[in-house]
């Protein structure tokens, strides 16, 4: 298991110029580790990497790498659309040291699930990696399926888990149940961590945790703990800031929240753009709310 609680996948810093902002992520790297958060996915669904170039998703794990210095470990967001671009990108970061890859299934294309299967087992013939499948239907236009997952899951054991981002209990505890023991399961929905645990999930790849890492961690180490009691006080006490997060596009609200605290630039890539008057009005009463403060505060 490539890690057990939180891994926080986080945002990418941008300058004003649209350039990418290597002392901002180095700061925010930071501010998970000390947190205490258990892992890092740079250039995933949060880190706008359908925006980022080849090169500047590299810049950016490479980064991420340098900056975590093998304190906890850092799984890149390598999946694209194309399997021979994924291929590339994911051996390249496996050069650079990343310790596995998060890898989504194609979007826009709308492969077929025996186009899944075939576009997993071409990735582990063709890299060393170990590889985490991310579903998450909304993005991508395709559900890929508990038995495709379980088919996936059996074809290495470097395929080590799924982050799960389908919304559907039922789903979630199908692929728990049939797992085979190398294989666990991330909850790809905050405000799910708590009911996934619960069935077996092995924690989440988060956005909230972006801001709150150690108080949400704490929940989710609660959580896996068996401590239920704490983790109800914790997690569901934050449900209000986890509908926040997505009450527009994410990452639009998560950088919003996060340069409030001084820790980046508020700035996006097209087509994303900055949050309406009304949605960052609500936000900052939540803030207000939570004692969310600037940078340097303990969260």
């Amino acid at each position: 298991m490539i890690f057990r609680g939180t891994a926080t996948a986080l945002v990418t810093p941008m300058t004003r110029d649209g350039q990418l902002d290597g002392a901002a992520l180095d700061r925010l790297v930071e501010f998970q580790i000390v947190s205490g958060i258990e892992a890092l996915v740079p250039c995933g669904s949060t880190g706008e990497s359908a925006t980022l170039s080849f090169s500047e998703r590299i810049e950016v794990i490479e980064r991420t790498i340098e900056a975590a210095r093998k304190r906890v470990p850092v799984i890149a967001g390598t999946g694209t659309n194309d399997t021979r671009t994924t291929i590339e990108l994911t051996n390249r970061a496996m050069e650079l040291g990343a310790d596995a890859v998060l890898v989504v299934t194609p979007y826009y294309n709308k492969p077929t699930q025996r186009g899944l299967v075939e576009h997993y087992r071409t990735l582990i013939r063709e890299t060393d990696a170990r590889i985490i499948l991310y579903n998450v239907p909304p993005r991508t236009g395709i559900n890929m399926l508990p038995e495709t997952q379980l088919e996936v899951a059996v074809l290495s054991e470097r395929i080590i888990g799924t982050k799960e981002a389908s919304a559907n209990l039922e789903q979630i505890q199908t692929i728990i149940r049939d797992a085979p023991a190398h294989f666990a399961l991330y909850s790809g929905d905050d405000a799910l961590t708590l009911p996934v645990i619960a069935c077996g999930g092995q924690g989440v790849i988060s956005v909230i945790s972006n801001y709150l890492p150690r108080r949400f961690g704490n929940g989710v180490r609660a959580a896996l703990k068996g401590d239920y009691e704490s983790a109800r006080a914790i997690l569901l006490d934050l449900l209000p800031l986890m509908a926040a997060n997505f009450i527009e596009s994410n990452p639009i609200p998560v950088k919003f929240i996060l340069a409030q605290m001084g820790m980046i630039e508020e700035v996006y890539r097209l087509p994303l753009v900055p949050l309406s008057a009304s949605s960052k009005e609500k936000i900052l009463r939540l803030l207000e709310q939570f004692g969310i403060e600037p940078l340097g505060s303990s969260q």
